[in-house]
């Protein structure tokens, strides 16, 4: 909203000013052109040749089409109706339909980065060596025992009254090796 109104407070060159009549004579010529029918073999076969059609000639056919919108719908050919309906909702471009067989691609490229994914899981961990001490039992009991002599956490945690978990116990006991 800013950059409108400061584009309209910024005063216009001269050169500007002496391009506006011609501006308005072309603007005149597109509507006067948009009066007539666009020929029904521009818009025969429209879906088909769409995609295929270059960029440019695309453009001009949207250009057409749209003066033409700008008049009454009512003079509009049932062509024309259809060609702008199609240009603007077809199933072209990002709305174009998926490939055949593209969600099966998908789902194998998927399983196959899960199989890799676990694979790498238990070959690390069949390289790593055993278990820290803090991961036992008996360290975990002893952290429990700290934590009730130091009060930790009386609100929620394990120095409140009545706690019923298991505290920071999560491991079997220690082998013995």
């Amino acid at each position: 909203m800013f950059l409108r109104n400061a584009a309209r407070a910024v005063p216009r060159s001269t050169a500007a000013i002496r391009a506006a009549p011609t501006a308005s004579v072309n603007a005149l010529q597109t509507r006067s052109a948009s009066d007539h029918a666009i020929p029904n073999p521009t818009l025969a076969n429209i879906e088909k040749r769409w995609e295929g059609m270059p960029p440019q000639e695309q453009a001009e056919l949207w250009m057409q089409l749209r003066d033409r919108m700008k008049v009454d719908w009512h003079t509009m050919t049932l062509q024309e109706k259809k060609a702008a309906y199609y240009i603007a909702f077809g199933a072209h471009g990002p709305r174009a339909q998926a490939p055949k067989g593209e969600g099966w691609r998908i789902f194998g490229k998927v399983a196959q980065l899960t199989v890799v994914s676990v694979a790498l899981f238990y070959g690390i961990h069949s390289f790593a060596g055993k278990q820290p001490a803090t991961m036992s039992k008996e360290w975990q009991e002893a952290s429990n025992e700290y934590a009730l002599k130091e009060k930790i956490n009386p609100i929620h945690g394990i120095s409140k009254e009545g706690y019923q978990g298991k505290g920071f116990v999560q491991s079997p006991p220690l082998e013995k090796s």
